[in-house]
């Protein structure tokens, strides 16, 4: 049998690497004086980041930065946080986007165990860093990152001011070639147990999501993200390269809009006076701008934005609708760096009522191109398309980690028959379309039944008094687990609303046989707050342990 024929190259041909570089040579013909915004403090052209991407590379190379070595950054949203998102990788180091939200001991176990040599940290966190400061193992230049003209009082040694070191560096730095697979960047995901794992991705894995990323935005019907847009992040730069998009707006030369740290306000006075057309957030992010009092008084039906990172709740979706904003969901993980799935309509549903838009809208959609996704078994074994077997996803794709970084035995686990496994249970429907049922470790099991955490709280943020919602399992003795809320109403609905009413408003979904009755939660509490993680997902992690030491209390 004959082997497939390798293409002969011509000794002088050139075999052009995917390295991140390669981005940056369209933007720069086709929106060389598009403008990138940073808050109300200034705004610069695709022209000054070029030259500005070259600068910083000439003031690491200077301070002794090389290939191989680890820049950490600590920054809110910014374009210098996008210089970073190039000019790092483009070295042939590697760019460590520290999560800003971790506490300082998480903070100092990420630095160490990524082995960081240089940080880039904002004066915001300085304290961070002067706390653990004397425990730092490989660190040994800071750099300062500030926005305003005072200069403040730390103990950490600096070896120079952001703007100072880009001051006077040449526009032109020769970025060198090496290997696509080259690491380009790493960051640490939380888990519910144990230390964070770090996650790397290579220029290879980082431009082919890039360019898949940017074929779905602008390929699929209808358009969510081309040229003309104005774009503006408000999941942050240190999470999953805010999902990978600044790569993709950059490409195409769109208007960018940074808003530094989040403020609901800031925000929403960003997204109408840039003339903002399209985010990426969790839900709780979106939660937390429409509920601001701004919200109602602003045209905001220009914006479309991408939830993602957690189930998306029909009463928190209708609400941005009603508002006029255009939303859908998406899916993907740390892991899959990170987009996987978008829940975009097809062709003949353009024409459908928003409730039925919202039906498909709200499920984590269809795998975008390069990706192989299957719902499986306990065995392995595909599960067929009639929305309602629920088994584990799985996943091949070009641009997932290729393991835990230093820790074999996760990375095995992760990938263990050759498949990424997610941890997360879903269904596809005939139509292609994954639903996220829960988190494996999320999942409620009473009496022998599956139980969706996910499914009850898309109900209950339906009670016209709920703000958001929160379900896990509680320990019984008798049956397991059984459900359990957390609920925290809207302010002007909340006369007369306690646990008992959200359980009487689930009765309703009992006898339309949407959940069983085993499913209505037996102790719903109304709360002010609901934990949150780092990224401001639901900490579950947190409530379980609070409803057990109040149960052993």
């Amino acid at each position: 049998m004959k082997e497939p024929r390798i293409i002969n190259r011509t000794p002088s041909a050139y075999a052009y690497p995917l390295l991140i570089k390669q981005l940056l040579h369209t933007p720069i013909h086709f929106a060389p004086d598009q403008e990138i915004v940073y808050r109300d403090l200034w705004r610069y052209t695709y022209k000054d980041l070029y030259r500005r991407i070259h600068q910083l590379a000439g003031a690491l190379s200077d301070l002794g930065v090389g290939p191989g070595d680890t820049v950490a950054v600590m920054d809110w949203d910014s374009p210098r946080y996008l210089e970073c998102f190039f000019a790092i990788p483009m070295m042939g180091a590697i760019l460590h986007t520290v999560n800003i939200r971790l506490s300082p001991e998480q903070i100092l176990y990420t630095m160490n165990h990524a082995q960081d040599n240089v940080v880039l940290v904002h004066e915001d966190f300085l304290p961070i860093l002067e706390e653990v400061s004397d425990r730092i193992e490989t660190v040994d230049r800071f750099i300062l990152l500030k926005d305003g003209p005072d200069e403040p009082s730390t103990t950490i040694p600096l070896a120079g001011e952001y703007e100072a070191l880009l001051a006077g560096r040449s526009g032109e730095f020769d970025f060198p070639e090496f290997d696509e697979n080259a690491q380009a960047t790493t960051f640490y995901t939380t888990g519910t147990t144990g230390d964070p794992k770090g996650v790397y991705f290579s220029h290879r894995q980082l431009v082919l999501h890039t360019l898949t990323a940017a074929t779905v935005m602008g390929g699929f019907r209808p358009s969510r993200l081309r040229a003309g847009d104005v774009y503006m992040p408000v999941t942050p730069m240190f999470h999953v390269h805010a999902w990978g998009i600044p790569y993709v707006a950059t490409m195409l030369g769109v208007k960018q809009v940074y808003p530094g740290r989040y403020e609901p306000d800031r925000l929403l006075n960003l997204v109408d006076r840039e003339g903002v057309t399209f985010s990426h957030c969790v839900p709780t992010i979106l939660h937390m701008m429409l509920s601001s009092p701004l919200a109602e008084k602003l045209d905001l039906s220009r914006w479309t934005v991408n939830v993602g990172g957690a189930a998306f709740p029909r009463g928190l979706a209708r609400a941005a609708v009603d508002k006029g904003l255009k939303v859908y969901a998406g899916y993907g993980m740390s892991e899959t760096g990170p987009i996987l799935t978008v829940a975009f309509l097809k062709p003949e549903m353009l024409d459908w009522d928003v409730e039925n838009q919202l039906d498909v809208q709200l499920k984590a959609g269809f795998p975008i191109p390069l990706v192989d996704l299957r719902v499986v078994d306990d065995s392995g074994r595909p599960l067929p398309r009639d929305g309602r077997s629920a088994g584990e996803i799985v996943v091949r794709a070009p641009w997932l980690t290729q393991g835990y970084f230093r820790q074999p035995d996760r990375s095995e686990e992760l990938w263990a028959g050759g498949w990424l496994h997610t941890g997360d249970i879903a269904t596809v429907d005939e139509r292609g379309y994954i639903q996220i049922t829960d988190r494996l470790k999320d999942v409620i099991k009473s009496g022998g039944e599956w139980i969706s955490s996910l499914e009850l709280e898309n109900l209950i943020s339906q009670h016209p008094a709920v703000s958001e919602a929160a379900v896990v399992g509680m320990a019984d003795e008798k049956w397991g687990e059984r459900p359990a809320a957390l609920v925290v109403l809207k302010p002007e609905r909340a006369d007369g609303i306690d646990g008992e009413a959200i359980r009487g408003f689930l009765g309703r979904f009992v006898e339309e046989g949407r959940i069983s009755r085993w499913a209505v939660p037996v102790w719903v509490a109304v709360v002010d707050e609901i934990p949150k993680t780092s990224v401001g997902k639901i900490n579950k992690k947190v409530i379980r342990s609070d409803l057990a030491n109040r149960k052993a209390g």
